[in-house]
């Protein structure tokens, strides 16, 4: 019973967002997966039909590369007034060798095999990846007049990047503050949620999470092994619902 409480007042509240009433316009980053899907459709419930979203999606050499037409198919759901895919290709080949999750030499781990001291920062952490992706939406948003983006940080429930935490906000935000014309402040509303919590938030909102990516791996279907496919089995079971994706996990 207190469990289910607790998930209830998660629903409801929102983390370091300012009033929703004085938001009209918003950039929202979408990777097509399960938080920013989430995230694109509840922000649309939120503010209306009325309220102008931009949705902005990165391809920098990202080995799961296919999470772009599920980006790209929650937009056209919601109804998004653009939805621009940022082409950072040479960002990937700049950090090829220091992360799995780009094309490159390091290979996709599988999560069993990561020892207690890599969960904290993973092979499959980008270098300073939400840093670059938040500064280019920043810029985006100022050039638009607009003066929030949103970005589906989750604090993973198994492993963890630090760019997805809400220190990592606090800073940023600290540093756009600066701006002396047009302060943009980054939201992250899930950055305290578990991914099972998230998963519950959507079905509420008729997502569509056959249309979303989460495997690290470019295969054609789910490798169910990898950190993110292990994490996403364990949020549709919290959830109590049957992963859409689940019947194409590969062998293990």
């Amino acid at each position: 019973m207190e469990r289910a409480r607790n998930v209830k007042r998660a629903l409801r509240r929102w983390v370091g967002v300012p009033r929703l009433g004085t938001v009209k316009a918003a950039v929202v980053l979408v990777s097509g997966g399960v938080d920013s899907s989430t995230l694109l459709h509840d922000l649309r419930r939120r503010l209306g039909a009325r309220a102008r979203l931009l949705a902005l999606s990165f391809a920098y050499g990202q080995r799961h590369a296919r999470e772009l037409h599920c980006a790209r198919a929650q937009a056209r759901a919601v109804g998004v007034e653009s939805h621009r895919v940022v082409d950072l290709t040479e960002f990937g080949y700049l950090v090829a060798e220091g992360s799995a999750l780009v094309r490159g030499p390091v290979p996709v781990p599988d999560l069993r095999r990561l020892r207690p001291r890599d969960l904290s920062q993973p092979p499959t952490y980008v270098p300073n990846r939400n840093m670059v992706l938040l500064s280019v939406a920043a810029a985006y948003a100022e050039a638009q007049g607009v003066r929030v983006v949103f970005y589906g940080a989750q604090a993973q429930d198994r492993y963890g990047y630090w760019d997805c935490t809400r220190d990592f906000l606090r800073r940023m935000n600290a540093v756009l503050a600066l701006n002396r014309r047009t302060p943009v402040r980054v939201c992250a509303p899930y950055v305290g949620w578990s991914k099972g919590v998230v998963v519950r938030q959507g079905l509420t909102l008729g997502v569509d999470f056959a249309n979303t990516w989460t495997c690290y791996r470019g295969l054609r279907v789910p490798c169910g092994r990898c950190p993110s496919c292990v994490e996403r089995a364990a949020a549709f079971e919290e959830a109590g619902i049957r992963d859409p994706l689940a019947h194409g996990q590969a062998r293990r």
